[in-house]
């Protein structure tokens, strides 16, 4: 069947000589790119693994020890007599030259210094940066100790750090107590449960301390003692790979542009400005030119997610899927994709230098001219290979193994398997902010490729998003690459008045480029079946989703931070109170928190639905208490909420360390019905804030306040339960704050519109105890 479609779907080739070299030249042009890549990877490995010293100092000490051997200097006397002694101890030939002695003395004794003060550095510093008294002080009332400790920490780190350079100067997340864990469970139970109910997960949690639980306890102390995080490999194992539901909706997660503001209605303009941007950003993380970030411009985060956002597909498995990441040299070119039917297109000239904006312009558009013309050409279920991405992942491991591991199918998933990302070019006009964030989270069904780590989607007028495979990275990472691709939209003119991308400088000269070649399936009728089945449950899966998207516009978190309350605790209270009133009890509520000032840190839970917040949610009903009680309440129930934020932060929340000891305990055939009945206990409410301003950690000279009304709603996710709501939500200014609302049509006690109206109700009605005179009072 593939010959014949080539008959009609001939793949792109250029249409004149643009200049070829013979083999012999391409073959030393290979081994050139290949030597330059293998130096800077070497360099960069060298230069991070001795940071926070530098490979200069190593120099400077040989120097200086040679000076001092060679010219025996009178101010360095005794100094000199000891650096002489180990000379001579070393086993040299009797008739070498005392220059060459001295050399070889000097450069053994610099390497042995250098050594021991690197790992005194890095040491040191990892101690430094295990202290978290500077997160529970107010920035405006630091402590001398904390003072002391900064500038400790910026003494001891030297300069600046490459991206990867203070992985090993990162502290190790730490195991909390099991007593404090268990603890805490039965603290955030209280709101949740009865008193029976208590008594039994009381009972429970006690059997546990006192039988299997030490023995578990043990054995992750051990794990945390070797491994670079005690749990970061098990969730991404356990949770992502092994998690058998289709991606879209359940695991994926999407991001849009700006709000109201679109800086071209071009659509193969913006696609090219916006892929050139996040090209580059990759090739600064690939060169690690990329500035780790910094919390208070001194404390690092880790950085390790950057390394996985490109070039990174999930493979999926019967019973686990597998993460591929391709280095720059094997992945070199995106996959776009234009009324079902796809091309690859290389992102580099022959000189391996990045395809300039204009001329990605230029080729986005003989994309669409093609597919355009050959899309009726193309039979249905071929155009919606894609579909089959989203199938639950042992269906799609049996359907890739039975028809897409020979001939020409294979060849085109190894294509899509090595591309830097996906490039949707969207043919329809989304009729509203909700319905393009359910376009960017699911599409139609036959559209997003939803293994690939990235899908950059584009519509018709120039607005466009990202659709992000979750399992290689959590959101912060990939919005810095996309809030930097935004950002750089606005502060810099890039665009004619037309709407065209600005031409490249006249001394920019491109290389010989490569056209787009279009990928062609082979589709038996048996393919064809599963393309179908998947296309109708895509379908019905998206009609099921109840997306809105809502801008709240009375005030935002200037407000807030007026009132003396942490914004973050005042839009959860906010939803405990939306949700108290909408269902008439509380639910366990999930917000995510990152634990990245430790190795490898991902995500921990922050328990937001504490007691304290459910005797406000209480006084705000009943209407029988004064706004003073009910704003001491309040601002309790906020201190309450941001020590817990910080805790997680800090490595000692709660839900990680179960979930530890719960891989463990099944790893050693233990069955706990402790462990399983809180695991499997549902987060009715699934939150997460999402982060921003991260590119101005880079630049902190980016002045965005002028642009405020050019900010980004953020992005959002499909509900933990079926039962529940996911809530995402984003503070861009000063002045207003967006939500994302999700939810299932099939459940009939739920409904995105409904909360989101009681949400801006209960924010509404809690700005209302604060007079203007009782803000900062």
């Amino acid at each position: 069947m593939a010959e014949a479609r080539s008959a009609v779907a001939t793949p792109r080739v250029q249409k004149k000589d643009l200049g070829t070299t013979d083999s012999f030249d391409d073959l030393l042009k290979s081994y050139r790119q290949m030597i330059v890549r293998n130096y800077f990877r070497f360099r960069n490995s060298i230069r991070n693994g001795v940071w926070p010293t530098s490979t200069n100092n190593l120099g400077i000490a040989c120097a200086v020890s040679f000076y001092l051997l060679e010219y025996e200097p009178v101010y360095a006397h005794k100094v000199t007599t000891r650096l002489e002694k180990a000379v001579q101890a070393l086993p040299l030939p009797k008739k070498t030259p005392r220059w060459l002695c001295n050399l070889v003395g000097s450069v053994g004794m610099s390497v042995v210094f250098f050594i021991v003060v690197m790992k005194v550095r890095q040491y040191l510093l990892r101690i430094l940066l295990a202290y978290r008294g500077w997160m529970y002080e107010n920035v405006r009332e630091v402590s001398w100790k904390t003072k002391l400790w900064g500038l400790t920490v910026k003494f001891v780190s030297g300069y600046q750090p490459s991206l990867y350079s203070c992985q090993r100067s990162l502290p190790r997340m730490p195991v909390p107590p099991l007593d404090h864990t268990l603890s805490k469970l039965l603290d955030s139970l209280k709101p949740l449960c009865s008193e029976e109910e208590l008594k039994d997960y009381a009972k429970q949690a006690s059997d546990f301390e006192s039988t299997i639980g030490p023995r578990l306890q043990r054995l992750l102390y051990l794990k945390s003692w070797w491994a670079p995080n005690y749990v970061s490999d098990w969730w991404e194992k356990y949770v992502y790979l092994r998690s058998r539901c289709p991606l879209l909706i359940n695991s994926n997660y999407y991001a849009l542009d700006h709000y109201i503001w679109t800086p071209t209605n071009r659509q193969v303009s913006r696609a090219a400005n916006v892929v050139h941007s996040i090209m580059s950003m990759k090739r600064q993380i690939d060169r690690e030119e990329l500035q780790p970030l910094l919390l208070r411009n001194t404390i690092p985060v880790c950085m390790a997610q950057y390394e996985r956002l490109f070039s990174t597909v999930r493979i999926p498995g019967e019973e686990i899927d597998e993460l591929l990441h391709y280095d720059s040299a094997e992945s070199r070119n995106i996959v776009v994709w234009r009324q079902g039917l796809f091309y690859q297109l290389s992102i580099c000239d022959d000189k391996n230098q990045l395809l300039s904006a204009s001329v990605l312009e230029q080729l986005f558009q003989s994309i669409i001219d093609d597919a355009d013309k050959h899309k009726e050409s193309v039979s249905e279920s071929e155009r919606s290979v894609a579909a089959l991405t989203n199938l639950p992942r042992a269906e799609w491991a049996a359907v890739l193994r039975e028809h897409m591991t020979t001939g020409i199918n294979n060849d085109n998933m190894d294509l899509i398997k090595k591309a830097v990302f996906m490039v949707i070019l969207l043919d329809k006009v989304p009729e509203s902010i909700s319905d393009k964030g359910k376009t960017l989270l699911h599409a139609d069904g036959r559209t997003l490729w939803c293994d690939k780590s990235l899908n950059v989607c584009f519509f018709p007028d120039g607005q466009c998003g990202l659709n992000v495979e979750h399992s290689m990275a959590d959101a912060p990472a990939m919005g810095h690459v996309w809030e930097y691709a935004m950002t750089m939209e606005v502060i810099e003119r890039r665009y004619l008045d037309n709407g065209q991308v600005m031409p490249p400088p006249r001394s920019f000269k491109q290389g010989n480029i490569t056209m787009p070649r279009r990928i062609i399936w082979d589709i038996t009728d048996a393919l064809e079946k599963e393309i179908n089945r998947a296309v109708t449950m895509n379908q019905k899966n998206n009609d099921d989703l109840d997306l809105e998207i809502r801008n709240h516009s009375k005030f935002g978190k200037g407000v807030i931070k007026k009132a003396r309350i942490s914004p973050d605790a005042f839009i959860q209270i906010s939803l405990q109170l939306a949700y108290y009133r909408h269902t008439g009890r509380f639910c366990q509520t999930y917000e995510a928190s990152a634990t990245r000032l430790y190795q490898n840190g991902r995500t921990e839970t922050v328990r937001s639905c504490t007691e304290d917040t459910a005797a406000f949610v209480r006084a705000m009903v009943s209407g029988t208490h004064s706004k003073e009680e009910l704003l001491r309440t309040l601002r309790q129930a906020g201190n309450c909420h941001q020590k817990l934020y910080r805790d997680a932060m800090n490595g000692h929340g709660i839900d990680r360390h179960l979930f530890a000891l719960y891989v463990v305990s099944k790893g050693l055939g233990y069955e706990s019905q402790f462990l399983e009945s809180i695991i499997r206990r549902p987060w009715t409410l699934s939150t997460s804030q999402q982060p921003q301003q991260q590119i101005q950690a880079n630049t902190p000279d980016i002045n965005l306040e002028p642009f405020r009304k050019m900010c980004s709603p953020g992005g959002g996710f499909g509900p933990v339960s079926d039962e529940g709501y996911g809530v995402s939500y984003m503070l861009p200014t000063e002045y207003n704050i967006f939500f994302h609302v999700s939810s299932k049509r099939s459940c009939p006690t739920t409904d995105s519109r409904k909360f989101a109206d009681l949400v801006f109700k209960s924010m509404d009605d809690i700005r209302l105890l604060f007079d203007d005179t009782q803000l900062d009072s």
